[in-house]
């Protein structure tokens, strides 16, 4: 065979291996449920291993069930964050939450600040995005409606805050899966990111509030009462069958329940503060729930309150880590192939630093994510490939190799949710589209109009690529990544062993 017939051969080879993350995006994009996509694309590679690289069968289940063991611990970790997001939604700590900030009232102008801070929060507190967003929009879109605000605005707003606390907060399934991919601590995690968050936090809701002015949106005070008993009947119904648990939350809006039912919440974050196992922080924040539920009313039976529980570990059984199973699965077999090698051999090349490499990192992250519409799917197939690229091609101590490590978990997660915002095809706008449009009929939503004033996805992707690149992230208290010579290339050390010396 000639070199020519050989590198045509390895060319074709090498696109042959990819195939798997193709049909998984194709199975995406179709809207194919992810637990049909994965293992049909898991199917996909296994053939293509046998075929490429002559493993044998046990081989194949070895490697993917190998991939799969490496989350054992993120599995429970999921299971109590469930639980725990379950048992905030229903006994009033989120509704509690959701009072404080609009006891001062709304209007125009501020409804959309206002919302985009409630999610934040509320997401924080129960771990997900999507609940969030299905909770408040009911309550924010009406209140837009009837003080005259923008209600492009306050749904891109609340898409906004309704990804923070998936991007940071303690219970949150993309932050736990993303930080154990990397094998570092959600703890460690959030406390390297806190600050660049926080600090986009406060910049898009100064954004929002400026774009509020600017619009010369009105002044007219309103509240949450209103807006909830001006909810047409067939919206509760879709928000039932959607999302039940937005159900209890609204109607603990409008009744009202103790404000000391944030405690359970805020012990949470001092046990994360503290530097408490995560396992140990939701099992704080699942009892302290119970114990103030009991003294405000929201809890009145505990076998009510254990089959919450039971309900959370049952849809993070039934889905989430279902779901990951078959990705990591998928993504021992691609692995094992050494699938990905060309397009890591590529951002090596690329790169001449280590802080290039990283940016490179965030690039294939947010890539991925566009590519497989799915930012659970991007984490755990494209977060072993930047592991990997850190691990294999940088050398340092291993305080910095950490480091570097947390922040290819922030590109995971933050590239994975905001930068969801930003793809008018993934699958979470699709499901903000069909909540916006459930429980506020009176427009059509598309997923463009998401992107429009989303100010934090903005921020969010912008803002993590640039300082990354630019190392402006050493003005960031405990986000800037190692600098040259704690860290450095390995090939920039072979090349600078390989230069001849110079005597003159």
């Amino acid at each position: 065979m000639s070199n020519s017939e050989n590198t045509f051969f390895k060319v074709l080879i090498a696109i042959l291996k990819l195939l798997p993350v193709v049909v998984l995006a194709v199975l995406m994009r179709l809207e194919f449920n992810v637990l049909i996509a994965a293992p049909l694309a898991t199917i996909c590679a296994a053939l293509i291993a046998f075929l490429t690289e002559k493993l044998k069968f046990n081989e194949l289940i070895d490697c993917a069930v190998d991939n799969v063991k490496n989350l054992q611990l993120v599995f429970f970790i999921l299971m109590l964050a469930y639980a725990m997001a379950a048992v905030f939604m229903s006994t009033g700590v989120g509704a509690s939450i959701v009072n404080l900030a609009l006891k001062l009232g709304l209007n125009a102008r501020t409804v959309a600040v206002t919302g985009f801070l409630v999610t934040a929060i509320l997401s924080v507190a129960t771990g997900t995005s999507w609940g969030t967003f299905a909770a408040c929009a009911p309550i924010f879109l009406w209140l837009s409606h009837i003080v005259d605000g923008n209600i492009i605005l306050t749904v891109c707003a609340i898409a906004g805050g309704s990804c923070f606390g998936d991007n940071i907060g303690l219970i949150s399934d993309t932050t736990i899966v993303s930080s154990g991919i990397q094998n570092v601590e959600v703890i460690h995690r959030i406390k390297h990111q806190g600050v660049w968050s926080i600090s986009c936090l406060i910049i898009t809701a100064i954004l929002f509030y400026v774009a509020g002015i600017v619009m010369k949106l009105p002044t007219d005070v309103s509240n949450a009462s209103l807006a909830i008993d001006a909810i047409p009947k067939e919206v509760w119904a879709n928000l039932e069958l959607k999302k039940p648990a937005a159900i209890d939350l609204l109607n603990q809006v409008k009744s009202g329940v103790p404000y000391y039912m944030v405690i359970p919440l805020i012990l949470v974050i001092i046990a994360a503060i503290k530097g408490i196992p995560t396992l140990a922080c939701l099992a704080i924040g699942i009892i302290s729930a119970l114990i103030f539920g009991l003294f405000a009313g929201t809890v009145t039976n505990l076998t009510e309150f254990l089959d919450l529980v039971q309900g959370g570990f049952a849809e993070a059984g039934g889905w989430v880590i279902v779901m990951m199973m078959w990705i990591a699965a998928f993504g021992g077999i691609m692995a094992k192939m050494k699938a990905f090698d060309p397009l890591s051999k590529l951002v090596v090349f690329l790169s001449r630093n280590v802080r290039q490499l990283m940016f490179w990192n965030g690039v294939l992250s947010i890539a991925g994510n566009a590519l497989l519409a799915d930012e659970m799917a991007q984490i755990v197939t494209i977060g072993p490939i930047i592991k990997e690229l850190v691990d294999d091609n940088v050398e340092g101590d291993e305080e910095s190799m950490y480091t570097l490590h947390l922040r290819n978990a922030t590109f995971s997660d933050a590239l994975g949710v905001f930068g969801s915002q930003l793809i008018p095809w993934h699958v979470y706008l699709t499901y903000y589209v069909g909540i916006a449009t459930a429980v506020y009929p009176l427009h059509t939503f598309t997923g463009m109009q998401f992107l429009k004033y989303n100010f934090m996805a903005f921020v969010a992707v912008i803002s993590i690529l640039l300082l990354t690149l630019t190392g402006l992230d050493r003005f960031i208290p405990k986000f800037a990544i190692p600098r040259e010579p704690k860290v450095r290339l390995k090939k920039n050390k072979s090349l600078a062993h390989n230069e001849p010396s110079n005597f003159n």
